[in-house]
């Protein structure tokens, strides 16, 4: 189904500080819904809790509390991996990872209206979770970024532009570095949005993050050749 999200889209995704002694009482577990609250404010369009070293009862936990908070807002809320716990507590969708179940397995058993994300790192990989039924892909690493290390060198600008021209329309997120800096260039090459956990890290800071990529979406025109 396709993604009817204004662009640019704008994805958080949470940064994983959690670990598997947190739980429901722990700091951090509120640090994650405040920075989901002020994103649902901020009008992020999608948000992913990347929290892998979470026990299952803990995620279940967090992922129905940050559905709340989202709920009846334009912000829709994935979860990293865990379909069955996003379809559980309430969230909209998945996100897979390039070891996670394959789309189309999430889709037949989740349906339609279940949002599913990928994160891809070559047209090949794109072009199957754009054909094996997810709603949108991210692409990276785009620029040089620590979390992103083990997945080789950053594939670049030139990279993006041909990944998201081959799979025009279907919804190209940038991932790896992106900065404010740097956002416009990523739209520039085509990129249907961005994706970031640095990026949209400081709470106080969203509102203003999410204006000032907004506004380069306007004022940007043309390709990287």
């Amino acid at each position: 189904m396709p993604l009817l999200l204004p662009k640019p889209i704008l994805y958080l995704i949470t940064r994983g500080a959690t670990a598997e002694a947190t739980t429901s009482a722990s700091k951090e577990f509120h640090d994650i819904l405040g920075q989901v609250s002020a994103a649902v404010a901020a009008g992020v369009p999608l948000i992913q809790l990347r929290e892998k070293k979470l026990t299952a009862r803990v995620l279940f936990d967090l992922t129905a509390r940050a559905a709340e908070i989202a709920r009846g807002t334009s912000t829709r809320l994935l979860v990293n991996d865990r379909a069955d716990i996003a379809s559980g507590a309430g969230a909209d969708g998945v996100h897979l990872t390039t070891r996670s179940l394959e789309p189309k397995t999430v889709r037949r058993t989740f349906g339609e209206g279940f949002l599913i994300g990928a994160s891809t790192h070559s047209l090949g990989e794109a072009t199957n979770a754009r054909d094996g039924g997810a709603d949108f892909i991210v692409f990276g690493p785009i620029f040089p970024t620590p979390s992103k290390a083990g997945y080789g060198p950053p594939l670049g600008l030139h990279c993006l532009a041909d990944v998201a021209s081959e799979l025009a329309p279907f919804p190209v997120l940038a991932l790896g570095g992106i900065s404010i800096d740097n956002a416009r260039e990523c739209l520039r090459a085509g990129a249907s949005g961005v994706a970031g956990i640095s990026l949209f890290r400081a709470p106080e800071n969203l509102r203003r993050t999410c204006a000032e990529i907004a506004k380069l979406s306007q004022i940007h025109s043309g390709v990287v050749k």
